[in-house]
C-alpha cells in the first residue's frame, strides 16, 4: 500500500496526486475516498486538477467526466475508463492499494441467442 497523506489534510472536494507509475489521484466526495489514474484517457490531462462534483470529477482540458466509484466516462470526450483502486484509512493516514485490473474490462465470450442455433 502506499501512504497518500493524513485524513484531514484531504478536505472533501479535493484531490491530490500520488508521482507513482501511473500517477494515481485520490478524491475527497463528500467525505468519501475514491483512488483513480490520474490521466484523462482522453487526452492526458491530470484528472486531479478536474473539478469535483458528488461522485463525478471533470478532466480541467476537455470537460470529459468520470464516475469515481467505477471509473467509467460519463460525458464525451471519453470512451475508455480510468483503473479504480483501494483507498484504506489506518491510523488516520490514507492508502492507496494499487490495482493490477486493466482499466477496460476484458470481452467475455459471446452468448448465444435463444432459439438460434451456432
Amino acid at each position: 500500500m502506499i501512504p497518500v497523506c493524513r485524513l484531514e489534510d484531504l478536505p472533501a472536494g479535493e484531490a491530490v496526486r500520488l508521482d507513482s507509475t501511473p500517477p494515481i489521484a485520490v478524491f475527497n466526495a463528500d467525505g468519501e475516498l475514491y483512488a483513480i489514474d490520474d490521466t484523462c484517457t482522453h487526452q492526458d490531462a491530470p484528472l486531479s486538477e478536474g473539478w469535483v462534483e458528488g461522485c463525478l470529477v471533470e478532466c480541467p482540458l476537455h470537460a470529459a467526466a468520470f464516475d469515481l466509484r467505477t471509473g467509467r466516462p460519463t460525458s464525451p470526450p471519453a470512451r475508455r475508463p480510468v483503473r479504480t483502486h483501494q483507498v484504506v484509512v489506518a491510523d488516520g493516514v490514507i492508502h492507496v492499494r494499487p490495482s493490477d485490473a486493466p482499466a477496460v474490462p476484458t470481452a467475455t465470450a459471446p452468448r448465444p441467442v435463444p432459439g438460434r442455433e451456432p
